[in-house]
């Protein structure tokens, strides 16, 4: 369900690539988490949701080997 303040909310995103793969952070509301996508030849091959964007980077590093300092903050 969506709120007034949703709208006002400014979520963050996260972009890496790496070993021919991109992937994208997208923090949702705090009681939701945040997804990380998982990309390869443009389509979207898996998706997880964790509980915070760090907790998303360090998923990425464990299970695809992306480096911490690879996430790129994409300003919108």
């Amino acid at each position: 369900m969506s709120t007034q303040n949703d709208n006002h909310m400014r979520f963050r995103e996260f972009e890496a690539n790496h070993a021919e793969r991109n992937f994208r952070i997208v923090e949702d509301r705090p009681e939701v988490g945040s997804y990380l996508y998982v990309y390869e030849g443009g389509e979207c091959i898996s998706d997880f949701l964790q509980n915070d964007i760090e907790s998303c980077m360090q998923m990425a590093l464990e299970d695809y080997k992306v480096p911490i300092e690879s996430w790129v903050e994409i300003k919108g």
